[in-house]
């Protein structure tokens, strides 16, 4: 049921997207007409609104991934496929502290900490006045502003965080500044992950990872296609997203143990997919 200071995702015929906040007695203004909000409150999700002038359009929740697209950016945020993955691969669950070095505008801080709720806790270090500004802004409009602590600082210098912390995300230029900093605040078998464009950065963020105690060292990119959905004419639409930046996954491991590194610094994704076991049992498919 939709409820007045509801965030609402609202679609007209050509699928452009409006996300609102429904307000008792106010009204939305469109190129196709003005929309009452009083219209909206106590429908269901998922039902049809006019405007004054006719227009439907359709009023869902929105999604995690809606939230992110349409929060106010003065950066470019991280794609939802891309923070998708990052929160799987980083293992991020309710009731865990991340740290997140660089929140930009806000959209992976986002995704964090609705991962975390309702008892987990985002730690979000930026240098940028500006840019925390922003992202307060942007989460306590989306009402997720209770999960995540701010801190203005500089990465390199440390991350100012009382105790270890379950996962840490790098999204700055220069990642590999920050991964001896990341590593003291970083539970051991913790997981590291960091997001960048270009491919020597990568190369960089690499050889800093080298010289700390971390192992399990992955490097991945995400590429989703869409695909146009009229059933009679159904193919690829004319665009897709492809790259958007590299990904790159590490554990935390104990400085004890670095003689094991040599064998478990890089982990392919090939030999991962090939080779699955199961209490040492071979499980993949018969004949491969």
């Amino acid at each position: 049921m939709i409820n007045d200071k509801d965030l609402a995702l609202v679609i007209d015929l050509k699928e452009k997207q409006h996300l609102i906040t429904i307000r008792a007695g106010a009204k939305f203004e469109t190129h196709h007409g003005i929309i009452l909000y009083d219209t909206m409150i106590g429908l269901p999700w998922g039902s049809i609104v006019h405007s004054t002038l006719g227009h439907p359009y359709l009023v869902v929740k929105p999604g995690t991934a809606d939230l992110i697209r349409h929060i106010k950016r003065s950066s470019q945020v991280i794609f939802p496929k891309d923070s998708a993955y990052l929160l799987m691969k980083m293992n991020v669950k309710p009731g865990m502290r991340v740290l997140e070095s660089g929140c930009g505008s806000g959209g992976m801080t986002l995704a964090l900490a609705t991962a975390v709720m309702p008892h987990g806790r985002v730690y979000s270090q930026e240098i940028r006045e500006d840019f925390i500004a922003l992202t307060k802004r942007n989460m306590e409009k989306v009402g997720l502003s209770e999960y995540v602590t701010f801190i203005l600082g500089d990465g390199t210098q440390g991350f100012q965080v009382d105790e270890p912390v379950d996962a840490v995300f790098i999204d700055m230029p220069m990642p590999e500044t920050c991964v001896t900093q990341a590593r003291k605040v970083l539970k051991d078998g913790g997981f590291f992950a960091s997001l960048v464009p270009t491919a020597n950065q990568v190369s960089a963020l690499l050889h800093a990872l080298d010289q700390e105690a971390f192992g399990l060292i992955e490097v991945e990119e995400v590429i989703t296609r869409g695909y146009k959905t009229n059933p009679d004419r159904f193919r690829p639409k004319d665009r897709m997203i492809a790259h958007t930046g590299y990904l790159i996954f590490a554990r935390a491991m104990v400085k004890a143990q670095n003689n094991l590194r040599v064998s478990l610094k890089r982990r392919s994704v090939e030999s991962v997919d090939t080779e699955a076991v199961v209490d040492g049992e071979d499980t993949a498919p018969e004949g491969e």
